[in-house]
């Protein structure tokens, strides 16, 4: 299939789409409005087949006019419960909920390339299958509940992308194999003895023995994890205590375990509690210890990731796409590399001499909205070249 030529979708229309989403985002399980907007915009493509998997997600399907594979495209619509601190005209109308993550981005580069695609439904050979997805921010995930509602059955292929700020606009990151972490998540409770802050003696110290148990936890990587094994463990949340002369009864302690190996996911949390244990113990306190397995690792299909990076090479040019190394954040998409072959791939949008530098989940975060047409763009001619011939082995 030849480069494409033109586009049915302006830069004006993704900006529109953006820009209008990032006005009104929602959050995880929370997406009425904004799943009803992508719907209604879909209908109004042609030969698009439009329907509702789940509550407060979207799935189109494109069935060209040659038989052949199924591509399914994935766009995340969930925003953040953060307090926009921006200033352009088009900031966040709802307190306390922005899009601070891109998701405003990636629906509306998706509807972008589900509008350009339904307008050459002759030229597919297959089926594209848009899946505009609900609750990517928050355990258990919008992807697996779009899974287990049967969005994924027949599919051949899967490819989604991530506007991403460390890479600036223009350029394409590509990761080979395990691209993304999974993030999970941890709860310690210490039960010790509350009391008089000037009579410590008579208590067991609940903030003592925490405080201990956080040193001791970053023993883990720095001394009981093969150091070219990726993994982090981070404390996030302590919380103990209601006045200034009370030593309190509980302390918590929450944090997130980042690996990219399923195994070293169960070492770790073995190795927690172990340590948890055992200070507890020396200090005649209790505890206990909760662990939430979060998304899998994001592990792409060489064959899926080598046909993505030949397309943006042949659409931007080769110095435009880079190697990345894989990131500790976490996302579900993993959930459909568990029924199909695919890849997961990034889109540059910082600029930093427009100022667009801060990261993901910063009151500050925004996106190159230049952005928003390469991966319209790139969508569109990797859906042709995967399903040409379904050649992609």
């Amino acid at each position: 299939m030849s480069l494409v030529k033109g586009s049915a979708v302006t830069q004006e229309q993704l900006v529109e789409w953006r820009r209008y989403l990032h006005m009104n985002p929602e959050l995880s399980y929370q997406e009425a409005n904004t799943s009803q907007f992508v719907y209604e915009t879909l209908k109004s493509f042609p030969h698009l087949e439009v329907s509702r998997p789940t509550k407060y997600s979207v799935m189109a399907r494109l069935i060209g006019k040659k038989s052949g594979k199924v591509l399914a495209i994935r766009a995340d619509m969930d925003a953040l419960a953060i307090q926009e601190e921006n200033s352009f005209e088009f900031i966040s109308q709802k307190p306390g909920v922005m899009h601070a993550c891109g998701h405003d981005g990636h629906t509306a580069t998706l509807l972008g390339a589900a509008k350009e695609l339904s307008q050459r439904k002759d030229e597919i050979q297959g089926e594209v299958r848009f899946l505009f997805q609900h609750a990517e921010e928050i355990f258990p995930g919008g992807a697996q509940e779009m899974v287990d509602a049967g969005v994924m059955e027949g599919v051949d292929y899967v490819i989604g992308a991530h506007l991403w700020s460390p890479i600036e606009v223009g350029k394409i990151g590509i990761v080979y194999g395990t691209a993304m972490a999974a993030p999970d998540v941890f709860t310690i409770t210490v039960s010790g003895k509350g009391g008089h802050g000037g009579m410590p003696h008579e208590t067991i110290d609940s903030i003592a023995i925490g405080t201990q148990i956080v040193s001791n936890l970053q023993q883990i990587v720095s001394r009981n994890t093969n150091p070219f094994e990726p993994l982090v463990v981070s404390v996030t949340q302590f919380h103990a205590g209601t006045a200034y002369n009370v030593i309190p009864d509980n302390a918590v302690i929450s944090g997130t375990i980042r690996s990219m190996r399923h195994e070293l996911r169960k070492q770790t949390a073995g190795r927690i509690e172990q340590i948890v244990k055992g200070i507890t113990e020396a200090h005649g306190a209790s505890y206990s210890c909760e662990f939430e397995y979060g998304y899998r690792p994001v592990v792409n299909t060489d064959s899926v990731t080598e046909r993505i990076e030949q397309t943006a090479m042949k659409l931007f040019g080769r110095d435009k796409v880079v190697r990345c190394p894989p990131t500790m954040g976490g996302e579900d998409f993993s959930a459909y590399l568990q029924k199909a072959p695919g890849c997961f791939f990034f889109i540059g949008a910082r600029n930093e001499e427009k100022g667009i530098v801060y990261p993901h989940h910063h009151p500050r975060f925004t996106i190159d909205e230049d952005a928003l047409s390469i991966g319209k763009s790139l969508f569109v001619q990797a859906a042709f070249d995967i399903l040409k011939d379904g050649s992609v082995e």
